[in-house]
This record gives structure tokens, sequence and C-alpha cells, in this order.
């Protein structure tokens, strides 16, 4: 079918004109994009969209851009490969913002992604007030990740590993020979270190705790390292007369302190296992230095309206706007301080001017309540989405492409608005900007749309549609039109139209506080579907994904199924850098008290958009549990009993089987020098992480590698005679993810796809009715289509007795629930209530609700 094409009057110089496009499933696309226009490509999750505006348009982009560099980086950059596409015409340069997180740093904050911090570094630097007498500081003495300002114990990190008193001698009855000190090494090196307290006048036969203060606090404190005479085959008192004789002994022996070696043997051993040991001896503490504020104290005592640096850090950024806008009042005089001098007075104009310009398009985008000391990795994918596109405008460029993935995920329909004009305000610019966006909202206001479809995988990859939005309509393919025009019998029908559902029974959470939450009381029915509303930071998650399970936990002693990691070894602590182990907040406790039912809800699935894993080896087959059953199936065909493969032998984390030269991942590292690290296919196996004799095995023709290469919906047709595959495959393909490669690494997969897969690894399991399932935002990434499928499928969860409580934004979905709940009014210190509650029709007429308005317009007519 030709696709319907809108016609235009502009000239191919204003067009992006792609020909021959076959990135993954794409079937040789051919179609022209407006420049400098608000482009939205939609469509069913797996229809393409994404291969066409990321793997092949902003691939392309990048490839030009890295011919202009060096030979030698050009010589790199060629294994990464290239889009498969004939040619892309009119391309300007582009900028990506996948909502993908990279491996950032665990130093990484608001204020250093977004270089406000810069500005307020500058700003204390310049204008702020010192004590009398004291040097005037650079910006640099006031970042903690500078020699110069960093604090001197903690060197910028706020905490220090201690090794506590408890953990050292658990047991102060024991005598040092009986194992006192806990925290020594056992076997030889513990004897010897026995030993050089007897020649040091230790009694180890005696009671710890009837030692003297003296020898106990030196014994674990010293952070001297004598030298000690060691005798051996001798008692202890004959120990004593041989020192004292001046006796030469059998060796010299170097003691360490308990607290010296145990925090020695985790920064120095090159032991996995005695790092591990040694800690589980040890406790990140705040720093006694800095209190935790990671500064040197001169810094610390520079303060500005009266607030040190590390106050303002820790500010809403909606309250450092409203602190630092004083400074442009004319009669300004800072606190603590004398009139300005004129050259002062202009430098705090300007540098609080290019602060509020920062902050800005950060706050329209409704994330105000963040903080500058925030540390990104803590963001949501759609939070980090939207600080980037923030940036982006800050940055000032046109004439480039901006290639966005889902800009409104993880928005309250409030916060669409401020989106819009951002996107508006980088297209009058003088930019383009592409987005693959579901929200039907968005999609309304594009200039041009390009409905990529009609279906998922192989059955898509075509342009239904190019042109504006009107000519949609009469694009008889597209499954998209039927949601973004509700006339005509091709509209689309809402899943559910019965009245909400009763309660029979109720959890009540009393008191809960933790971030802001502060003495919430709310409940929750039991028996149905609710959903958890209100605008971007109004404590949503922090009800449903840490206050509601942990209390459950300690209240009624549920059994919490968070269902966070799959089958593939994760980092253990002491494989990660010590400053990031520092660095990683301890977990804080909810407070407050769950009351209900007990044997009502005697399971409590949490399903976060946490990945499945942390590296390339964690993929949708090995999470779910699919992958053992195709290794067995292969194992089982006649060619592998043959040659006696095992199961094991189609692992691609064990030697037998893996390629030897990538391990088993499949990719190499690709240093790009000045330019972020990337992964390139193996030389050796390229891509198909296992050795040549293992992929000599087939099953219905296809290697173990083209099985992992294939889709969900193709793997279903392979495996369908096969009863526990087809188990598996179902799941995935209930929740909308066909598209997916069986074995797409789970870096590669969304929040939202992360959280599915999760999902599908549930909806497998034989269902018992007493079950509480606790989802954070399920349709984020999905189009209004497999949206429905997914809400047919939460109903039939509840129809079978089960709860399930979900954070979301999507009105459509959640008009269906039985039960909402919305938080607000607004974000951070400002929400944090319950501001409505009830049934859909109940909440949409509740007027201090934010939500109300929003949810009325989904309701469907009585």
């Amino acid at each position: 079918m030709t696709p319907h094409t809108a016609r235009s009057a502009r000239t191919p110089f204003d067009l992006v004109q792609v020909r021959g496009a076959r990135e993954h499933n794409l079937q040789n696309v051919d179609v022209d994009l407006p420049r400098d226009a608000l482009v939205a490509f939609t469509g069913v999750s797996g229809s393409g969209k994404s291969s066409l505006a990321f793997g092949t348009i902003y691939a392309e982009a990048q490839r030009r851009y890295f011919e202009s560099v060096a030979p030698y980086a050009r010589r790199l950059i060629d294994q990464v490969g290239v889009a498969d596409v004939d040619s892309i015409e009119g391309l300007p340069p582009a900028v990506a913002l996948p909502q993908q997180r990279t491996g950032g740093s665990a130093r990484s904050t608001v204020g250093s992604a977004t270089t406000i911090s810069s500005v307020v570094r500058m700003l204390y630097s310049r204008v702020g007030t010192y004590p009398e007498g004291a040097p005037m500081l650079y910006a640099e003495d006031f970042s903690p990740n500078t020699v110069q300002g960093a604090c001197p114990t903690c060197h910028g990190i706020g905490r220090v590993f201690d090794v506590p008193l408890e953990l050292m001698v658990p047991d102060d009855s024991l005598t040092i020979r009986d194992g006192a000190l806990a925290a020594w090494p056992t076997a030889w090196h513990g004897k010897q270190l026995r030993d050089s307290l007897i020649s040091l006048g230790y009694d180890i036969d005696v009671p710890w705790r009837d030692l003297s203060e003296e020898q106990r606090t030196w014994a674990l404190f010293t952070d001297e390292s004598p030298q000690v005479p060691i005798f051996t085959d001798r008692s202890p008192a004959e120990v004593r007369k041989a020192v004292a004789a001046g006796r030469s002994p059998r060796y010299m022996s170097t003691f360490l302190g308990v607290r010296r070696y145990v925090l020695d043997t985790f920064a120095n051993s090159k032991s996995a296992r005695m790092r591990e040991r040694a800690s589980s001896f040890m406790r990140s503490v705040r720093c006694p230095t800095c209190g935790g504020r990671r500064l040197k104290p001169e810094a610390l005592a520079v303060t500005f309206e009266g607030r040190a640096i590390t106050d303002v850090a820790a500010m809403p950024l909606d309250e450092v706007a409203e602190l630092m806008a004083v400074a442009l009042e004319p009669d300004w005089e800072p606190l603590g301080a004398g009139p300005l001098a004129p050259e002062k007075r202009l430098a705090a104009q300007r540098l609080v001017g290019e602060l509020l310009a920062r902050l800005s398009p950060i706050t329209d985008l409704g994330l105000g309540y963040l903080s500058l000391d925030r540390t990104t990795i803590t963001l949501s994918s759609g939070e980090l989405q939207r600080m980037r596109l923030a940036t982006q405008v800050l940055s000032q460029l046109f004439g480039v492409v901006f290639v966005l993935d889902e800009p409104s995920a993880g928005l309250h329909p409030a916060d669409t608005t401020a989106l819009l004009g951002i996107l508006r305000r980088l297209r009058d610019s003088g930019n383009t900007v592409f987005f693959v966006e579901h929200s039907l909202d968005v999609i309304r206001e594009a200039d041009w749309i390009v409905d990529i479809g009609p279906g998922p995988g192989a059955a898509g990859g075509r342009v239904v549609y190019s042109g504006e939005l009107e000519g949609l309509r009469k694009a008889e393919e597209s499954v998209t039109r039927r949601y973004l025009f509700d006339d005509g019998p091709s509209a689309a029908t809402v899943p559910r139209a019965s009245a909400p559902r009763v309660a029979d029974g109720v959890l009540k959470l009393s008191d809960v506080t933790r971030n802001n939450l502060a003495g919430l009381s709310v409940s929750f029915p039991l028996g149905c579907l609710t959903a958890v509303t209100g605008v971007s930071g109004s404590g949503k998650s922090t009800l449903v994904n840490q206050a509601v399970p942990e209390l459950l936990r300690a209240s009624l002693a549920s059994e919490v199924d968070e269902r966070e990691s799959g089958s593939s070894a994760e980092t253990t602590a002491t494989d990660a850098p010590a400053d990031a182990l520092l660095l990683t907040p301890a977990p804080e406790a909810t407070a407050g008290h769950a009351s209900g039912p007990a044997d009502r809800l005697r399971r409590v699935v949490q399903v976060s958009q946490k990945p499945i894993g942390r590296t390339p080896r964690s993929n949708v087959a090995t999470y779910t549990g699919l992958f053992d059953r195709i290794r067995t199936l292969f194992a089982a065909t006649p060619e592998a009993r043959k040659r006696r493969y095992a199961a094991s032998r189609f692992s691609f984390n064990l030697p037998s089987g893996r390629c030897p030269t990538c391990k088993g991942e499949g990719t190499m590292e690709v240093e790009l020098l000045f330019l972020p690290t990337v992964h390139a296919p193996c030389s050796t196996c390229h891509g198909a992480r296992y050795n040549s004799e293992t992929l000599e095995i087939r099953f219905e023709g296809l290697s173990i590698a083209e099985v992992l290469g294939l889709s969900v919906t193709r793997a279903r047709e392979l495996f369908a005679d096969d009863a526990e595959a087809t188990r598996h495959l179902d799941a995935l393909l209930d929740v909308g993810l066909g598209y997916v490669a069986l074995g797409q690494p789970a870096t590669e997969l969304s929040g939202g796809e992360a959280q599915r897969v999760k999902l599908a690894s549930e909806l497998r399991r034989v269902q018992r009715g007493d079950t509480l399932y606790l989802l954070d935002e399920p349709t984020s990434g999905l189009h209004p289509a497999d949206t429905d499928r997914l809400l047919e499928h939460l109903q039939q969860l509840v129809d079978g007795g089960n709860t399930v409580i979900m954070v979301e934004h999507d009105m459509r979905v959640v008009a269906q629930a039985d039960w909402v709940i919305d938080l607000g009014p607004g974000a951070g210190d400002a929400g944090g209530r319950v501001m409505a509650e009830g049934t859909p029709r109940e909440v949409a007429v509740a007027h201090p609700s934010v939500t109300a308005p929003f949810l009325a317009a989904a309701l469907p007519p009585r």
C-alpha cells in the first residue's frame, strides 16, 4: 500500500529525505520529513519508530560527524557500524535524548549535569559574605570534586568508612584466643596477630572485657604498625620471659590493629573473598570533619543570604529561584554584610540573572522539586530526559535536529503544556524536533506525524502515514488514528466500562513519613484496581514503591517479592569503587504503620522500572527463565547428544560454549578517546556470543544465537509445540513485548520495558488471589492499543481476587480504575497530601485536585 502523504509546498532544501531505510524491521522505507518543525513518530510498540528516528536518522547524523574527526578516531568508529539506509539528504547535525541512562558517575548531580552549580559557585566566590579577615575564594574552592574545595578528611565524598566497635568485638565475654576480635583474619595470619599481642604483654586467655581500657583501645584503634618478635611453640608465660630476657625470636611480625587491618584489607587485598569479609565489618558514616557537606571549612563559612552553599544545594530549585531573585532588587544588601560596591552589585545581578535563566526551563518542565545536590542516578528516566531537554534549551543551538524518546514520559497531564512550550521554543529557535511519542495530547500538537506500522515487528516497518494531523483520519491502516479521533466506527473503545468494584477489605496506612510524605494516612481498597495520581514529584512513587511494601513487611509480615534482579550475576559491593559505595546513600526508613486483614495479603509483588540487570549478559530470555528451557531443547537435539553437549554448553556465561574473544558479551568496547566509549560487535563471533562449534548445533534450522535474535512473536511460532516455552512467551506477548528480541540486553531496555518484562514473569505464575501488585507507571512507553491490552490483563488479575495499586499518569487508564488517590497539590514539599480519593467520577469533580479536569475529560459519557 502507498502511504498517505499530505501535500507540502516545501522544497527539497527544507526536507530531510530518507531513502531505503532497512534498520531492524524497517521495510525499505522512503519518507520526506519537514525541517524546522515538530515531527512526531507514532505507531504501536515495536513498529519501527525508534529504528527510524534513532537507529537510522540519528545514527547517520552521528556517522557524518565522526567522519570529520581525526583519521585514528575514524578507524575506531568504523568498527561501530553504520545505519542500514541508502541515503539521507538534507540532514543537519543531530542531538539525541534517549531514555536509556548512561553509566554516569556517582558524583553526578542535578547541579553538575545542568551546569547550574558552576554559576552558584561563582556567585559565592564573587558576592558571598565572608568571615571577617577571610581571603576571597575561587569558584573551584566551592566544589567538592576539586582538590581545592574538597573536605580534606573525606576527599569531597561526605562519608567515610568506619569499623564500629560492636562489629570488631561482637562478644566481649570471649578471650582473644577464642576469637573476641572477630574482625581479625582466621587461620595463620590471625594466629600471628594473636602471638604479637602476647609479645606486647597482653593476656589472651582472659575475657576481653577484663583487659584494661588502654589495652583494648590500642589493640582496636591504633594506627601504629610496630615490628613485634614472635616466639612459636611457647606458652604465654614463656614468651613474656623470652621478651624480657631479650632472646632472639623465631621471626619478626608487623602488627596491625583491628580497625587498621579491616580498612587496609578492603582497600588493598587482591582477594575478592577477603575484601567481602572485610566489608562486613565496615559501615559508611557521615564525615566527622564536614558533617557530610563534602566541602572544606573555609568554603562552608561563606554565605549568601545567611545560607552556606551546601544549604542552597539542598533546597528545591523553586526555592533557590526565590532566594536568588532578591539580588535583583535595587536596594538589596547581602545579609550579614554592608552595602555592596557597584562592581559587586553588577556581578551579583549578572550572575543571578544567568542562574534564573538556567533554572527557568527546568522548573517549567515540572522539575522544580529537585535539588542541585540530587544525584542523577536517583532520577527516573523521565526526569533525567526532561533535565537534559532543559539543558539543550540553554545551549541556544540552532540548525540542529533534536531526536527525543517519549519526552512526555513520567509527566502529569498538567505538565504537558510546559513540555510543549519547550519543544516549540527549540523549533522556533531554528531547530528541528523529531520525537517518538505515545501521548495523544502531545501528538496532537505536532506539526507533522509519521505513523509507522501497522503492527509490531515483521508486521510493521512501513510508513502508514506521513503528513499533518488531520490527514491521518483517512489512513485506514493506522492503529493510532483510532485514538486520536473519537468519531466514526473505527474509534477505539475503552477496555472496561463496568461499574467500579466493591472492596472486600481495606489496607490502611497511618502516619506515613518519608521524603515529602509527612504523617500521611490513606486507605487502599482490597480486591480493586487503584490508581495513584498527582503531578510529578507529589509523592506517588514514595507512597507506592517504598512506603506500602516496607510497612506491609514490618506491620503485617507480608511476603514482599521485589522482582528486581534477574538470573545473571550482579555486581557485588566489593566489586564497586569505594567512592561509589560511600556516595550511595543508606536507605531511608519509612515511619508509619499498616493495618488490614493479614491473611488477605499473603504476598506483595513490587514491579518497578529498575533495570532487570546491570550488564548485557542479562536479557529478556535469562530474566524470565525462558533461556533455561531453550538451552534444554538445544541439548536434546540429535547432534548435541552425539557430541555430548549438555544444556550448560549453550550458556554464553560459561567458557565451554562462549566466544573466547568477547567471553560471551557479543561486543567489545571501543575507546574513542575524547568521545564516550561505545560497544562494537566482536570481530570473532560478530555478535553471536558463541564459539563456532556451539553454533553448529541447530534447532529447527536455527543456531542458539539466531534463536536469541528472534522477536518474542517469532519465537512463539518457533516453539508453538512446547508448552513450557509458550507459557513464557505468551506472558511477554500479553504485556505488549512481542517486538522485543529474546536476547535483547537489559541495558538496552527502557524503564517501561523492564517493568513489563518483570510483570510478564509474574503473569505466568499460578494466581492465588491473595496478592498485592505494586506497579510504577506500567503503561510507560506503550502505544494506547498496547495499553488497552495490558490493562485488560491487570483487570483479570483483580477479577481473580488480587489487588493492584499503580502509579499512573495516563488518564485513559486512570478512568478505568476502581479507586483513585490523588496526591498534591504540588511537587516536593508542596506535595505529599491526599487531595482527593474515590471512584474516578468522584475524583473528576474534586475541585482542589489538579488531576480532576484531565480525568473528567477522559471519562466516557454516562
